[in-house]
């Protein structure tokens, strides 16, 4: 670090110290806001008042959500914000209207569970965080569009996330038209008889609730009964994501079970197609598109039904290998099936083998113990290769549609209803799964599928199933059809084939993606706009009532349950409040007044983030959920981005499926609707890495304080006692956080953020070092010096003309720096700066001319634009840098002046020629057989070939 003495302090009163950095971001910070330098015009509205900005080409610029946690941010937090902020600034300097700010997440759990610990009602605590995370965002220099801020706490805000909701309730997906319609048009068509009712009842004949049931089975938005992930310990549902491989909460690590209950969901399956089709369209890393596919999960089959004696309908099975159904020798249904009480006998056939009832005396005992069993798994447990494959049998037998044999019907953990129709026939011959589960329960096997690795054809003698899709299918005819012979392709043609004619299947397509569970048993969130009649029928809260405001309650705990209490149901902290839940209103139907509940659900905090890009564009319109000439502007399709969206959205990778699935399946639906002309809302996604700490364990395993920690001969201490080291994440609880505001405090704001962007490249994850961050805070003051006399505070640079190394060197600097910006490359821009910096310091100290230090200052603005501001304000310029112009590199001065030629002869180097960059072959050849040592060397040998790699390589053959 710089001498900090009082005797070197008297000596240069004007040396850039932290104290002075202090002091000049300061003084900026309040000029940007008070001038509103970073303000993004709309072309018309509110926000419209630069039409010289809407003039220029855009760049919508976004970060991913933050929420506001009480803890505050550390130095991991602002990486991707410093980011895009650097690029956002260049991005105003090459003349763009840009827009870029930034809002908050702010309902969910975490604020819910601090507010039951304390008391403290979760919005008075949210928005303190609120406060504090501005504070400290606003100290690191960001140039957000402060006018476009908001929260989604903001009942102004989630107005419009209610809206969006009823878009998408009072909808239907049409897959004729392959994309949504108003509910009233599916309404009209039953009213018409173009689409006919269940049962062919006339429309005009059937009850509100069955009007609702109906109608219901279509909407994109519906409540229905349906297994989900109960949490006793918290008091609520979870989705699959929010549930870890353990089967355990993320929120709190506690027990998750499967429970039947009614809750509202998004048939985001009906956009299945679409979702995997429009990835083709994004600039995404292909990691998130892979994962988006994967979790969607598109697989071609079949549907077989296997009737069920005695049963009111067949088991129906999704099997992406119809060609094996002759193998199938028996069927597994998932515990939570709904068809599985129905066929339970009362008990066991005869020939039940002994191990298939695991000692229980009836089947219906069976069922039930193994399904508690089952409960308390989660799905990715359920789907883990186990050595031991645990399953019972239901009693009931199913009948093969093509062998007309008997099969028995399973239940077992491995089949899930989230995949499929919850049932699979069972081909252990040609699955390991099954083949697995078979051998535990002393099932039949059939080979149907020739192995083409020697094995036999007699499972009994394998270890393991034979799998192929490269095979002859063998042992699968009857007297109507035989696939025998044939190969995987053609025997599942003719088998659907052979299913349809007979109606007993049909070709089909099946997902791994289910509809969105979007209740939660909170109090911390979006109220649903719906209300419910005395018969139960749900209907939505008109437009104008919107929006249903979260009543202030004194006890906002849901009802948790002993952890471990899989028999238990929610209660919700909303339903506890009477006054709110019972309403008189006026619903605009023709039905006056009537009394109504409330939906005492709330949305998950996804539904806050999954539109919130649509409202940065036009925040204070309280009449549109955004301008159509706004959305147009800035996320409107255009060469080069033919689905639209934003042009550079900057997060983690954690949020592949969740929230970028969720969001692009609302954007789909707004544009259906017509209300949005971009169908997909993030052109380009950017996964910045992470900041990592060391992280400093004592004896026990717990985290001892980093900062305390000494090093000592390669060994690490805390009060005297030896501790390990490993690289981990930043965080409170494991003691290693760095706060920006301690580097702040020490370097100034500028210096962070030049050490963040100077780590490495923007997309990897790396480790941070306090020590290393005055490296790029002695950057900062040799930049200082060579402007600013230290002695005396005058600016320094001279009004002569540069040499042409350092015109040169200039240049180049700006023709690397600029193809780093677009490239989001900071780390190498910063090191070219430096270079740059570095070669002023050398060749010019105390006498930089102006037409090197103007454009060295507009180089570094974006990435530490207070000492920027600050230096071309003292160079004579008036008000903010923060669109001039960027650097132009001159392409004659971006080229060597010479570059090196080796001349080789029989592969060795014999010379060295400096030649032009532009030099011809035939006057490289000529330089190279021209000189001295060159001719030294041939000694007179006659020349056979002469090989010219222009400009850097001459090969002589003699």
């Amino acid at each position: 670090m710089s001498d900090t003495t009082p005797a070197a302090e008297t000596a240069a009163p004007h040396r850039y110290t932290a104290e002075l950095a202090a002091e000049i971001e300061r003084r900026w910070q309040d000029h940007w806001d008070e001038h509103e330098t970073f303000a993004a015009a709309n072309p018309s509205g509110e926000l419209d008042q630069r039409p010289d900005l809407v003039a220029r080409p855009k760049k919508f610029i976004m970060d991913m959500f933050p929420y506001p946690s009480g803890a505050g941010l550390h130095v991991g937090h602002p990486l991707g914000y410093i980011a895009t902020d650097v690029f956002a600034r260049h991005q105003r300097m090459t003349g763009h209207n840009v827009l870029h700010t930034l809002g908050f997440d702010a309902f969910g759990l975490p604020a819910e569970q601090y507010a039951v610990q304390t008391g403290t009602h979760p919005r008075v605590s949210t928005e303190a965080n609120i406060v504090t995370m501005k504070a400290q965002l606003r100290r690191l220099g960001l140039g957000h569009d402060r006018r476009r801020s908001f929260a989604t706490i903001d009942p102004e805000y989630y107005r419009w996330t209610q809206w969006i909701f009823l878009q998408i309730f009072n909808s239907w997906y049409d897959p004729d038209a392959g994309r949504a319609r108003p509910i009233e048009e599916l309404v009209r068509q039953f009213e018409d008889g173009v689409r006919p009712t269940p049962g062919d009842r006339p429309w005009s004949a059937l009850t509100g609730p069955e009007r609702a049931d109906i109608l219901s089975e279509y909407r994109l938005a519906y409540a229905a009964q349906s297994p989900v992930n109960w949490c006793p310990g918290l008091g609520t549902v979870l989705a699959n994501e929010e549930v870890t491989a353990e089967g355990r909460s993320e929120r709190g690590n506690f027990p998750v079970f499967k429970a039947n209950l009614r809750q509202w969901k998004m048939r985001i399956t009906a956009y299945a197609d679409r979702l995997l089709a429009d990835l083709d369209a994004l600039d995404w890393p292909e990691a998130i598109k892979l994962q988006q596919r994967n979790w969607i999960g598109r697989s071609e089959g079949a549907r077989v039904d296997f009737p069920v004696p005695g049963a009111d309908r067949p088991v129906t099975v999704f099997t992406t290998r119809p060609d094996t159904l002759f193998g199938a020798t028996y069927m597994v249904l998932a515990p939570e099936h709904d068809l599985v009480d129905a066929i339970v006998p009362d008990a066991w056939p005869e020939d039940a083998h002994p191990v298939w009832t695991g000692g229980h005396a009836t089947p219906a005992e069976a069922v039930a113990a193994y399904r508690k069993q089952a409960a308390s798994k989660s799905d990715v447990e359920r789907q883990a290769e186990a050595k031991v494959k645990t399953g019972v049998f239901t009693g009931a037998y199913a009948v093969n549609p093509v062998t007309d044999k008997p099969v028995p019907v399973f239940i077992a953990d491995y089949v899930l209803m989230g995949y499929g129709t919850g049932a699979i026939m069972a081909v252990p011959a040609h699955d390991s799964r099954d083949f697995a589960f078979a051998r535990a329960f002393e099932l039949p096997m059939r080979c149907v599928v020739e192995p083409t690795d020697g094995r036999g054809t007699d499972p009994e003698t394998w270890d393991d199933a034979f799998a192929s899709y490269d095979a002859r299918i063998i042992g699968s005819a009857r007297a109507d059809i035989s696939l025998d012979g044939l190969g995987v392709v053609e025997a599942k043609a003719a088998i659907t084939a052979w299913l349809e004619e007979r109606g007993l299947g049909e070709g089909t397509v099946n997902y791994r993606l289910r509809d969105w569970l979007f209740s939660r048993q909170r109090y911390w969130g979006e109220p649903f706009p719906i209300v419910y009649d005395e018969e139960g029928t749900a209907h939505a809260v008109p437009d104008e009532q919107l929006p249903v405001e979260l009543p202030e309650v004194d006890d906002y705990s849901p009802r948790t349950f002993d952890p471990d209490d899989a028999d238990t149901s929610p209660e919700t902290p909303l339903s506890r409040n009477a006054d709110w839940v019972t309403v008189e209103l006026d619903l605009g139907d023709g039905n006056g007044v009537r009394t109504y509940r409330r939906e005492t659900n709330t949305m998950p905090n996804w539904a806050g983030s999954c539109w919130y890009e649509l409202r940065y564009l036009d925040p204070h319109n309280s009449e549109q959920l955004v301008a159509p000439d706004a959305e147009a502007y800035w996320m409107g399709p255009r060469e080069g981005q033919p689905a639209g969206g934003v042009d550079l959205y900057v997060g983690g990778a954690e949020h592949a499926v969740l929230h970028l699935l969720y969001s692009r399946f609302w954007h789909k639906v707004l544009y259906d609707l017509g209300h949005v002309s971009s169908y997909e809302p993030f052109h380009k996604l950017y996964n910045q890495g992470m900041i990592q700490a060391f992280v400093y364990r004592d004896a026990r395993g717990i985290a001892v304080p980093a900062a305390e920690v000494e090093e000592r001969d390669g060994a690490y201490f805390y009060q005297d006692q030896r501790v390990t080291r490993v690289l981990g994440k930043m965080g409170k609880s494991l003691k290693n956080a760095v706060t920006p505001d301690e580097i702040c405090a020490e370097y100034g704001a500028d210096t962070l953020r030049l050490y963040e962007m100077a780590m490495g490249p923007l997309d990897v994850s790396r480790p941070w070092d306090t020590r290393a961050v005055v490296g790029q805070y002695r950057l900062l003051q040799r930049l200082w010096r060579n402007v600013v006399d230290e002695a005396t505070g005058e600016v320094t640079v001279v009004d002569t003309e540069p040499d042409e190394a350092t015109l040169r060197a200039l240049h180049k600097a700006i023709d690397g720096v600029t193809a780093d910006m677009a490239g989001l490359r900071f780390n190498t821009a910063i090191a070219k700066i430096t270079e740059l910096n570095n070669h002023l310091t050398r060749t010019s100290p105390g006498a930089v001319p102006r037409s090197v230090a103007e454009p060295l200052v507009l180089l570094i603005a974006p990435l530490a634009p207070h000492i920027a501001e600050e230096l071309w304000s003292r160079l004579g310029h008036t008000g903010s840098l923060a669109h001039e112009d960027f650097p132009v590199a001159d392409p004659a001065l971006v080229q060597d002046e010479t570059v090196t030629c080796v001349v080789q002869i029989k592969g060795k180097v014999k010379a060295r020629l400096e030649v032009s960059p532009t030099v011809s072959d035939a006057d490289l050849e000529a330089a190279a057989l021209a000189d001295p040592a060159v001719v030294a060397a041939l000694g007179g040998a006659a020349v056979r070939k002469v090989i010219v790699r222009a400009p850097k390589l001459v090969n002589i053959v003699v």
